[in-house]
């Protein structure tokens, strides 16, 4: 199988005043196309700065990040953002929805920075609304529905630009455990279609899910 996100002793340093504090410390992470992994570790592990590497949202201090092969530190933020939004969709655990507009329209959005146009934006969302149970919804705000209904949005609008990975963050964390088992069968039937998926989540419950487990620990993978 072909790599899709390589992590190569990757560090990042944030200065705390004049305390310098590691997030990552030389973490090494290999995904592959087709994979379902999930990240797991305590408060406090990085596994939350690790999803900003492995979704290419942040440069490391030291180390390289290859996204299909291309190190992102090389490409320009236009380039980057192009790429990125092609390749990783991403589901919040707090879904990330803009309030004011509507489920059809969030789902549009990341449409709208790939250049695509609106005839199809809108064939293409509603598909994908229809994809997750949520056809009835579309001209719903997000404030008139339900978190799990919030969630299959969430989902949807990750599927907008067709990408290779769905980095999930949590993506049981604000729902109830029978919301969540809709949320996993969903993202359960999205891996056996051929997508890549990367879960970060503190519940073991949730992790077993996946295929693979990493396990960071003061920055770097331990052995589950």
């Amino acid at each position: 199988m072909a790599s899709v996100i390589r992590l190569e002793q990757v560090w990042k340093t944030y200065a705390l005043g004049s305390v310098a504090v590691h997030a990552l410390c030389g973490l090494d992470l290999d995904i592959q196309q087709g994979e379902f992994v999930a990240v797991m570790g305590p408060s406090g592990s990085g596994k939350s700065t690790a999803m900003n590497m492995i979704g290419c949202l942040d440069l490391p201090t030291k180390g390289k990040v290859f996204l299909h092969g291309q190190d992102i530190a090389l490409l320009g933020e236009n380039k980057l953002a192009q790429i990125r939004g092609k390749t990783i969709g991403f589901i919040f655990q707090q879904f990330n929805l803009i309030p004011t507009i509507t489920a059809l329209e969030n789902v549009m959005l990341p449409m709208v920075f790939q250049g695509m146009l609106r005839e199809k934006r809108l064939q293409r969302a509603t598909q994908l609304l229809e994809l997750v149970d949520l056809g009835e919804r579309i001209g719903h705000r997000p404030t008139e529905l339900s978190g799990g209904q919030q969630q299959r949005v969430a989902i949807a609008r990750s599927l907008a630009n067709d990408p290779d990975v769905i980095l999930a963050d949590e993506p049981t964390g604000s729902l109830d455990s029978k919301t969540g088992d809709t949320i996993m069968s969903f993202l359960k039937k999205l891996h056996g279609e051929g997508k890549t998926i990367v879960m970060v989540t503190h519940d073991a419950s949730v992790a077993k899910h996946a295929k693979r487990v990493v396990m960071i620990k003061d920055g770097k993978t331990v052995k589950p």
